[in-house]
């Protein structure tokens, strides 16, 4: 899909699948899981050796309240990842693939990579993680 303008969220999710696949990882689509009686979803999880990308992919409009709402949702992915870590023992680092580009680097524990960067983000995944300190 090479016009991402009109795509739907569904179809933005599967783009961002078939980016990670692409790349070599092992991908849980759209995974939906429980721990401690609370359920949870994250829209595409990729693991490559010790390595899980916990994604949430954001394909907003242009709305004014974009940003702030970016931010709110950064924290809900935080806390779904540390769950994710938690009951599967992984290193789970969460990122968020937004449509448009927001000037966001990391909020709120959350990478933020606009999905026109997302293959040179993965072509350069163990710098940008030492970079961000993502890493142990």
């Amino acid at each position: 899909m090479h016009d991402l303008d009109d795509a739907t969220w569904q179809e933005f999710e599967e783009y961002i699948r078939d980016i990670l696949s692409h790349h070599d990882f092992e991908i849980q689509f759209r995974k939906v899981f429980k721990h401690e009686g609370r359920g949870h979803q994250i829209d595409v999880v990729g693991v490559r050796k010790d390595l899980c990308l916990c994604i949430d992919g954001k394909k907003y409009g242009r709305g004014r309240h974009r940003v702030s709402s970016l931010k709110a949702q950064a924290t809900k992915h935080y806390e779904r990842c540390l769950v994710h870590e938690e009951k599967y023992g992984i290193k789970s680092i969460p990122l968020i693939v937004s449509w448009l580009d927001d000037n966001m680097v990391v909020e709120n524990g959350c990478i933020f990579v606009p999905v026109h960067m997302l293959n040179d983000f993965l072509l350069n995944l163990d710098a940008v993680l030492d970079e961000l300190a993502f890493r142990d």
